[in-house]
């Protein structure tokens, strides 16, 4: 059974930092698309970065040169080190899978797995 497991998400002024980690079990990071998604009030959700086998992150352009994607493949662990917050960050942040070992498409429907989320809140 594939579970996804986010932490820590938390409230944060502009500017600051954040790490969010994704403890994924029952499955294999390294062989399939991985990623991290968003969701703000009223919003659509909103792919931020994701990667595959290739093992070459592809970033939103909303975080591009702010948010980092790293993993530990030993702990099956995947991150996301997010520097320079501003206020549009906040959301509820997933850590998300598919069954393929690529990834090929942003549409949040074509992703099987999600977990359940930790919120990211970003104040002045």
């Amino acid at each position: 059974q594939v579970q996804l497991m986010e932490s820590g998400g938390g409230s944060v002024q502009a500017g600051e930092s954040l790490k969010l980690s994704c403890l994924a079990s029952g499955y294999s990071s390294r062989k399939n698309c991985v990623g991290w998604f968003r969701q703000a009030p009223g919003r659509e959700r909103e792919g931020l970065v994701l990667i595959d086998i290739v093992d070459v992150p592809a970033y939103a352009d909303s975080v591009k040169g702010r948010f980092t994607f790293s993993r530990d493949n030993a702990k099956n662990i995947l991150y996301l080190q997010m520097n320079s917050l501003k206020l549009e960050d906040t959301a509820m942040y997933y850590c998300v899978a598919r069954d393929d070992p690529y990834c090929g498409t942003w549409a949040p429907s074509q992703y099987n797995y999600w977990g359940q989320g930790t919120q990211v809140t970003v104040s002045s």
